[in-house]
């Protein structure tokens, strides 16, 4: 997880899901459909690693029609096959496809996060569709000027402060 950003997508006391959405594969999403044999689409979005649990493809994307869970205003998860099917189908830019996802068990996230092991912010859809490769380095910063306002009391805080 060293330099991830990871969507938190359900948190209970059974336990947590996430999706890693920051980590592009050496795949398209049209190389792997071909690898297990589906109709090869012609598809050249990246495969993303959503991290090392595996488990069945997931999307996370804006069609409401093809969703199975909203996990932001507007942003939707899709993890069965039909939907995935007819996500890939579109044309939409907005979609990212995974391969494994993160996961914790009861209680396992909520250590980790009192412990200090996990830096949090809110989620957002420009980040979580992000392809910028520096993205994480984006939401340190992000996450460092949020703690600097609250607990400096500062209202407005420029997006250079070396420039004042």
């Amino acid at each position: 997880f060293v330099r991830t950003v990871v969507l938190v997508i359900e948190h209970t006391p059974e336990g947590a899901l996430g999706l890693v959405v920051n980590r592009p594969t050496n795949k398209t999403v049209g190389e792997l459909l071909s690898e297990v044999g589906a109709a090869p689409p012609d598809c050249k979005r990246p495969l993303f690693l959503g991290g090392p649990v595996p488990g069945p493809l997931m999307s996370i994307h804006r069609q409401r029609q093809w969703a199975e869970m909203e996990v932001l205003p507007g942003v939707y998860l899709s993890a069965k096959k039909a939907n995935i099917d007819e996500l890939i189908r579109s044309n939409d830019q907005t979609i990212k496809v995974f391969v494994g996802h993160s996961g914790w068990g009861p209680g396992q996230l909520d250590r980790e996060m009192t412990e200090g092991a996990w830096l949090t912010a809110s989620a957002d859809s420009d980040t979580v569709f992000s392809i910028d490769p520096e993205v994480w380095s984006h939401v340190c910063r992000r996450i460092g000027r949020e703690f600097l306002t609250q607990t400096l009391g500062i209202r407005r805080f420029p997006p250079d402060p070396t420039v004042n």
